[in-house]
């Protein structure tokens, strides 16, 4: 009895093929791997935590990232997005593909002063934010089409309405208590 094989269906060329496929596998998950591993460093903050102290208040904690930037994830008007707190800002800064995706209307055009010059930027209102059990709103936003990228400024126009303060590495944002 004989066996008949397809003309380049060798077992030595199958081998081959499948260390090829081994090999491009383990690339693709070191890829995935290391790809998180960078998101971890850049957002430490991806699942914000909430603590409710003993007195009642509610208090969200953040990480700073190795880059010395607070980034956390959140929401706006309950859809996802990425945001850096910056004290230096005065509104809420919205990249304009990200507002275009959460359906934020321009308003009348204003100036702004940023540490690159003068820009000329779209006022707005953000019904809510969302940072962890934090939420605040209405909030006053800009709508900024001079920025690329995904990640929405947290300005003073947010963190006003909260109490804030930093310890080392950890910034702790929570409600204000009634003096």
């Amino acid at each position: 009895m004989s066996v008949s094989h397809k003309p380049g269906a060798s077992p030595q060329r199958l081998g081959k093929g499948m260390i090829v496929a081994a090999w491009i596998l383990l690339l693709a998950l070191l890829t995935w791997f290391f790809n998180s591993q960078l998101e971890r460093q850049y957002n430490p903050n991806r699942e914000v935590m909430s603590a409710t102290a003993t007195d009642g208040t509610t208090a969200v904690q953040l990480e700073r990232n190795r880059f010395g930037h607070y980034v956390a994830s959140g929401f706006i008007n309950t859809q996802p997005v990425e945001f850096m707190l910056d004290t230096g800002a005065s509104d809420v800064s919205i990249p304009l593909q990200v507002a275009e995706r959460l359906g934020l209307k321009k308003g009348p055009g204003m100036v702004y002063q940023t540490a690159n010059g003068a820009i000329t930027a779209w006022q707005t209102t953000v019904d809510e934010i969302q940072l962890g059990a934090l939420r605040v709103g209405p909030v006053r936003a800009s709508i900024n089409p001079h920025v690329s990228g995904d990640s929405i400024l947290l300005g003073m126009s947010f963190l006003k309405q909260l109490d804030f303060s930093q310890q080392g590495n950890t910034l702790t944002l929570k409600y204000p208590t009634a003096d």
